[in-house]
């Protein structure tokens, strides 16, 4: 019965573990579009890169930031081990502002499916953490029209 108990905690403290990973993955996928963006601003005039900032980077910024905490959290209750995030190499210049912004929507695509998968898993549920099951829609939802908003921001750059 001892054995059975243990090996019961060791499968629930992987799957924490796994968890965990999971997060970190979609964290570097929305580090990495947060770098495309900032490749993109270097390369546009003052209006533009407003624009920019206000509608692309700071929604994903604070998704970035959620997820992190999330992360961190999660990590803190469940006595796991941390992880450091480090920011991601934006590119080439030669990417170009369109180049930059594809492929911050592309990460961002990325960070949401892996996200929706773990939440659609249900192992946030069984492991019964509701501020991580609050994290990840929070990142979800600012992570939502990302899509839409650049295809608008791209749509009028120039003009």
């Amino acid at each position: 019965m001892e054995a059975n108990l243990a090996s019961v905690a060791y499968v629930a403290g992987e799957a924490r573990q796994e968890m965990l990973d999971t997060l970190g993955e979609a964290i570097d996928e929305i580090a990495a579009a947060l770098a495309a963006l900032g490749g993109a601003y270097e390369q546009l005039g003052t209006l533009p890169a407003d624009r920019l900032e206000e509608q692309l980077f700071r929604p994903v910024q604070a998704a970035y930031g959620r997820a992190k905490r999330t992360h961190v959290g999660f990590a803190q209750r469940q006595a796991l081990p941390g992880r450091t995030f480090t920011p991601a190499n934006p590119g080439l210049p030669s990417t170009g502002i369109r180049g930059f912004v594809d492929s911050a929507v592309v990460s961002v695509a990325e960070a949401d499916a892996v996200l929706a998968e773990l939440q659609d898993s249900m192992m946030p549920v069984e492991v019964g953490d509701a501020e991580l099951r609050a994290g990840l829609a929070d990142v979800r939802e600012l992570l939502g029209d990302v899509r839409a908003r650049a295809r608008e921001f791209v749509r009028t750059l120039g003009r």
